[in-house]
């Protein structure tokens, strides 16, 4: 049996996610590429706050103008995604809105950047059968809850896709030591953080996402990838074909692929056939 490993075989990756497209990203953002950490920002691009916007004197929640998110976002090096166009609870919304919700989002996002956006993250957490159905129909690739699993596990449902962890879990230093220092499992571990970085400022504890940048970057045993580079790698792999004794494999994708047979790590080049 072959085990999947991330890009030039490792076995551990690391992605964030944080949400709403606030002026705090920034900060963030020079946190994350001060440690090489790659990120998700998820948008709504029907509450951007009109240009030269002035807010209240001690207000956390700022959301960026359309002309600062694409100053900020545009050529980053990381991942914008859909929270919705008015960030509605989607569980709230009749099909015909929900859709709407969804693809005005995603047609907003793809004008404001030039490129085709298939991420997305569920407003408030909150999604049902219609949400994941409704999704998929506007060809979203997956969708992160707010439920945190404390597991590196690969997630199999990536458009009900459970992070790890909150930034404000206690038990985040933990996870992350225990994500750096285990290594007994044969099965490549995914480490998901989410959050809101408005958070860091409203807690005055910029020093969390400090320390657990400074913890996790730099590092060669770790792919830093976005939520949608996960995302289609992973689907990759999972269209490997097998014959029918296991021991011939075919990669019809358009990626190079890695994994462990063994005591071996290998590749697969698309469209590549390789006898095990």
């Amino acid at each position: 049996m072959i085990q999947m490993r991330f890009p030039n075989g490792l076995k551990k990756a690391l992605t964030l996610s944080y949400d709403d497209g606030v002026e705090q990203d920034a900060r963030l953002m020079n946190i994350l590429d001060a440690n090489g950490l790659k990120c998700t920002f998820n948008l709504n691009s029907g509450c951007f706050p009109p240009e030269n916007v002035v807010w209240p004197q001690g207000q956390i929640h700022r959301r960026m103008s359309e002309s600062a998110i694409v100053r900020l976002h545009k050529n980053s090096g990381h991942e914008v995604a859909v929270h919705g166009l008015t960030h509605a609870n989607m569980t709230l919304l009749p099909m015909p809105a929900l859709i709407e919700e969804i693809m005005e989002d995603r047609k907003n996002l793809e004008r404001l950047f030039g490129r085709v956006i298939r991420g997305a993250a569920y407003a408030y957490g909150a999604f049902d059968d219609d949400s994941v159905k409704a999704l998929s129909m506007c060809g979203i690739a997956y969708c992160r809850t707010v439920r945190s699993t404390h597991s590196f596990a690969v997630p199999k449902d990536f458009l009900v896709l459970d992070p790890t962890c909150h930034h404000a879990d206690p038990k985040l230093m933990e996870l992350a030591d225990r994500f750096l220092t285990e290594d007994h499992s044969a099965q490549a571990q995914l480490f998901y953080l989410w959050g809101h970085a408005y958070e860091f400022e409203a807690a005055g504890n910029w020093q969390v996402i400090e320390q657990f940048a400074a913890k996790m970057g730099g590092r060669s045993d770790i792919w830093y990838c976005t939520n949608i580079e996960a995302v289609d790698y992973v689907n990759a792999f999972r269209r490997l074909v097998y014959s029918a004794d296991g021991r011939i494999v075919y990669n019809p994708t358009d990626k190079t692929l890695f994994f462990c047979s063994g005591q071996s790590v290998l590749s697969i080049a698309p469209g590549e056939e390789l006898h095990l």
